[in-house]
């Protein structure tokens, strides 16, 4: 059992209809569903929820011919682009390495696109796929595909922060929406790799702020005997209009050295108000192979300064649920992974949106007493 009394799939790849997909009948080869998983969250003016799930769209067969295959957005077009397998590592399913530079350089093995799927208020059936609304590349900036959409409700306006992949930059983009439904591109936030860029679901003294989760290749050591392990770690920034982010100068959530549990870490549902302070789930990374074991966790932040942690717990709040994938074993394809991107209000509990294994949108019911003092 998973521990929560509602705790299920409710969206997989089986029910994404790759006729309507952005890239159908853009070149001769044929792909599947790698995943349909790490679902924003947001509630609806007519009460329903939307979750912008990520589709992962991925060649049926990437190898051929002595090449490894990636697709890529081109001028309004996708065409699909061959390299060397000698000079390839595909280990990991996801991606494939590219020998021969003195850093690493990296293509994927599918593109994604983001799919929006209306839910019943409780977030456990679906009400409608709105493919005519689908985020799609659209520039150069994000040529090999949109990725882990998170939405914030901030007065009237839903603002939904995306990871788009290029060779140019690794960047989070920002969209905007009237009505949670139909979304504008509205420029690029940050112009560094950073997945996990969540803004808080309200102002504090006027401004924006968000949680951020810069990425780099080093690290400088904490002294010997700190409480901190270096590594990934959740950042925080400031905006006078969601836009335009300074980074602030005290840190946010970091790994402790105690534990390996959390030893990479980063954001996983934008903060929301509650009466003891902002509630933001993240999700910790123990190191495991190739892709490590992800757990969720939760933290209460001031209110007025969230770089302070109020409460926290060391236990993880979710974890993999195998018996949840079980029907869908044969395409299974990585294991040990939640990853929680989508949280929303619904009376005396919360709906927790998150992607299980990489594979599969999870929606489980968590009380809000267990985040009571």
């Amino acid at each position: 059992m998973t521990g929560f009394a509602v705790d299920r799939l409710v969206f997989g790849p089986d029910d994404v209809d790759l006729a309507r997909s952005p890239l159908a009948g853009q070149f001769d080869a044929e792909t599947y569903v790698l995943g349909a998983f790490n679902p924003a969250l947001t509630r609806l003016p007519n009460g329903n929820l939307l979750m912008m799930v990520r589709v992962a769209e991925a060649l049926r067969v990437p190898v051929r011919g002595g090449n490894v295959h990636a697709i890529r957005w081109a001028e309004g077009r996708y065409v699909l682009d061959a390299w060397p397998l000698e000079y390839a590592n595909t280990a990991d399913p996801r991606k494939f390495l590219l020998h021969g530079g003195g850093w690493k350089i990296m293509a994927l093995t599918s593109l994604s696109w983001l799919l929006p799927v209306e839910l019943t208020p409780d977030g456990l059936g679906v009400v409608a796929v709105h493919y005519d609304r689908a985020v799609a590349p659209g520039g150069d900036w994000q040529c090999y595909g949109v990725e882990d959409a998170r939405i914030s409700r901030v007065g009237d306006e839903w603002l939904m922060t995306t990871c788009s992949v290029s060779p140019e930059r690794h960047s989070t983009t920002l969209y905007v929406s009237d009505n949670g439904l139909d979304w504008r591109f509205d420029g690029i936030v940050l112009d560094h790799q950073n997945k996990d860029m969540l803004i808080f679901e309200g102002l504090i003294d006027g401004q924006y702020w968000a949680q951020t989760r810069p990425l780099g290749d080093l690290y400088f050591a904490y002294p010997p005997g700190s409480e901190w392990r270096a590594g990934p770690s959740i950042n925080l920034a400031t905006s006078p209009d969601a836009r335009h982010w300074r980074p602030h100068l005290k840190p946010g959530i970091r790994p402790h050295a105690g534990t390996v549990a959390t030893a990479r870490m980063g954001g996983g549902t934008p903060p929301i108000l509650t009466d003891e302070g902002w509630l933001t789930l993240w999700h910790g990374v123990e190191p495991k192979e190739i892709v490590g074991i992800y757990r969720t966790y939760w933290s209460i932040l001031d209110r007025d300064d969230p770089s302070r942690v109020l409460r926290t717990d060391d236990a993880p709040l979710l974890e993999a649920a195998p018996e949840l994938t079980r029907p869908l074993e044969d395409k299974m394809y990585i294991r040990d992974v939640v990853f929680s991107t989508g949280i929303a209000d619904a009376g005396d509990h919360y709906v927790v949106a998150s992607g299980e294994a990489d594979l599969a949108c999870r929606i489980t019911h968590i009380p809000k007493s267990r985040f009571a003092a």
